[in-house]
């Protein structure tokens, strides 16, 4: 059986190369893979291409990244809280395409499935659509979309067992499986490490075949992206 597991995220990363494509799970600041991310800093890897929902903060989550000017282009569905990467949008220091995020998502389901391409009503008549081709089923325009080609997918799950197997919690549950299904070689660190036959299988979300490389991840930050506060009710 294939080992999967490794110590750190270090090792988890350590042939990710310059130029690379990398998927990042995560929503907003939710099941972000801060290990890996922390990993791909120190690394000092750069000239990367990212994949991921958003782009972090300036000091969390991509927004690291950013920060030490690793990304050379951000394929992203929202990036509207983080400054540095507004800066670099508008200085065009970073290349950016954003997409619709039912867009994203799919690009990447599609890519996990083995499928070359999608089509799509979201974006037509936009800017979205600029140099893409567009066809005409049953008297409605749609887009083509490429799946992703991605080098490595690096998401965070809750659990997750020694061959892979991830379960995911609530927000951190909507980009990670369709992007753990989608690149050459997956690494996912988790919060709790088990062994085989600890998980519920009707609890399980991604199948471990679709992960190469797996480790238990260590002082998760876990963010809030804008924390909200109001005085409690008066009772009646």
């Amino acid at each position: 059986m294939m080992n999967k597991v490794v110590a750190n995220a270090e090792e988890a990363i350590r042939d990710i190369k310059d130029g690379m494509t990398l998927m990042l799970g995560g929503f907003g600041l939710c099941g972000l893979p801060e290990n890996c991310i922390a990993a791909l800093v120190k690394s000092g890897v750069n000239n990367l291409t990212c994949i991921s929902n958003n782009a972090g903060v300036d000091d969390f989550g991509i927004g690291l990244m950013l920060k030490k000017r690793q990304v050379k282009k951000m394929i992203s569905s929202y990036v509207g809280e983080n400054a540095e990467f507004e800066r670099q949008l508008l200085s065009g220091e970073l290349d950016v395409e954003l997409i619709p995020q039912g867009t994203l998502a799919t690009r990447c389901m599609a890519a996990g499935y083995g499928m070359p391409a999608i089509f799509t009503p979201a974006g037509i008549g936009t800017e979205v659509a600029i140099g893409k081709e567009v066809r005409n089923f049953n008297g409605k325009d749609y887009l083509m979309e490429l799946a992703f080609d991605a080098d490595f997918a690096i998401v965070k799950a809750w659990k997750g067992d020694t061959m892979g197997n991830l379960i995911y919690r609530s927000t951190a549950r909507n980009f990670n499986p369709v992007m753990a299904m989608a690149g050459k070689i997956t690494i996912a660190e988790v919060e709790e490490l088990v062994q085989p036959g600890e998980l519920d299988p009707d609890q399980i979300h991604t199948p471990g075949i679709y992960v190469h490389r797996i480790f238990k991840g260590v002082a998760y930050e876990k963010r809030i992206e804008q924390r909200t506060v109001r005085s409690k009710e008066p009772k009646a």
